[in-house]
């Protein structure tokens, strides 16, 4: 079969699903499918919406079927679902039933790979029972750890004459890598309904799908352990309190940063007394360039850190200085533009005794920090991420602006935040 672009509606509200899918369409869209969320949030309604504004357009359930293969597959292809989904790991009675169930109304059957431990020799036997697709899926969470489905596609494709859909953080970037491999379906979510130009996003993958060639994208990438300091510069540090749930925030310290600097590193950290600036200047010599240093003064009202310090420190290459204390010689330090966090300006010092110690866990603003922890900053605030969640989280905070784009364009095309989230409709009922 000539390859398919299938786009995933994973959104909350079908009125915004349904403006998405209008674009995508525009844009060359072959099938679309009403996403897991969205069928859940709004029902099978949203599958009976798609059809009749899109009646030429194939049109997938995205059920993920466990039980009641039968009914279920009945319910959404009532509905107007050309192909509903299935999981792999369930039972071959509810996987036979569903097909029946398909070949009565004229549909398809596409099963879901995701959690299947030998993908190969479910896919044979797949097959054997008369599913007409296999879908090659890494969930949003796992892609969130930076997972791709395309490592083990080659091998499904190969075991299998049915044709193979991918899923799973696909891109202008990946797409062509997804077809070379053996996928004849090609499913993208967030790349183009994310995008503030769904139809021009659309356009780019059709693109890349056609040449076969890689299209470089700005957001929408999903990175690694490598690059997550790239991914933190791209984001705010609301986005990634939205993407912790709260967590991790940094409180009662103060940005003393020029507009639009931004702190992002690794911490190095000092514990000290209230005044002794010793060792947080013994760690500017410790420090590796792009870490942050951040010292626990447990909130002294004395500075331990000035204009010389800050000068070390640039010239050592070191990120920027978070002090749960004081800080002095503030003008200089703004004029240096060396990103400086701090809960207290003082104009004295106190005296180098050389108590405390460096690399140990401390706790600064309400959080603990352990050298090799991640510290983002802006003019926003402060965050700790965990040196173990820092690819994680920085793909949680890019997914969360790039969901705020998009509802950015809604609100320009003549909406209010309130009428885009349909507020009133999703207001919790207690």
């Amino acid at each position: 079969m000539e390859p398919v672009l299938q786009v995933a509606l994973d959104h909350m509200h079908l009125k915004r699903a349904l403006l998405a899918a209008t674009e995508a369409v525009e844009g060359g869209a072959d099938w679309l499918e009403a996403g897991t969320p969205l069928i859940k949030s709004e029902g099978i309604e949203v599958v009976r919406q798609l059809k009749k504004s899109f009646p030429g357009k194939t049109i997938v359930a995205d059920l993920k079927t466990m039980d009641t293969g039968a009914f279920e597959v009945e319910i959404a292809v009532k509905a107007g679902a050309d192909v509903v989904t299935v999981m792999g790991v369930t039972d071959d009675a509810t996987i036979l039933e569903a097909v029946k169930a398909a070949r009565r109304y004229g549909a398809k059957i596409m099963v879901d790979l995701m959690r299947v431990v030998d993908k190969p020799k479910r896919a044979k036997e797949l097959e054997a029972l008369g599913v007409d697709y296999l879908n090659m899926h890494v969930s949003i969470d796992e892609q969130m750890i930076a997972q791709s489905p395309l490592q083990e596609l080659k091998a499904v494709a190969k075991a299998t004459s049915l044709p193979v859909a991918v899923a799973g953080g696909l891109n202008s970037e990946t797409v062509a890598q997804a077809l070379e491999a053996g996928a004849s379906i090609v499913i993208v979510g967030g790349a183009i309904i994310k995008a503030e130009k769904v139809a021009e996003a659309t356009r780019t993958i059709k693109k890349a799908m056609k040449d076969r060639k890689s299209i470089p994208t700005g957001l929408f990438k999903k990175y690694t352990d490598a690059d997550v300091a790239e991914a933190f510069r791209k984001i705010s540090t609301p986005n990634l309190a939205d993407a912790m749930q709260k967590r991790g925030v940094v409180t009662g310290l103060v940005p003393r940063i020029r507009h639009g600097t931004k702190l992002v590193g690794r911490a190095l950290t000092v514990k000290t007394a209230d005044g002794d600036w010793a060792k947080p200047v013994e760690a500017i010599d410790r420090a590796k360039p792009g870490d942050v240093i951040v010292i626990d003064v447990g909130g002294g009202p004395t500075a331990v850190w000035g204009e010389l310090a800050s000068n070390s420190c640039l010239v050592k290459g070191v990120a920027g200085v978070v002090i749960d204390g004081a800080v002095r010689d503030l003008d200089t330090i703004l004029e240096l533009n060396f990103p400086c966090f701090s809960r207290h300006v003082a104009p004295h010092a106190g005296e180098p005794k050389g108590l405390g110690e460096i690399g140990s866990e401390i706790e600064c603003g309400g959080q603990k920090v352990r050298t090799g922890d991640w510290i983002v900053g802006d003019e926003s605030g402060l965050i700790v991420v965990a040196r173990e969640q820092a690819v994680e989280m920085a793909n949680r905070a890019l997914d969360v602006l790039e969901r705020e784009n998009r509802i950015r364009e809604e609100i320009k095309r003549g909406g209010t935040l309130s009428s885009v989230l349909e507020l009133e409709k999703w207001e919790q009922i207690r």
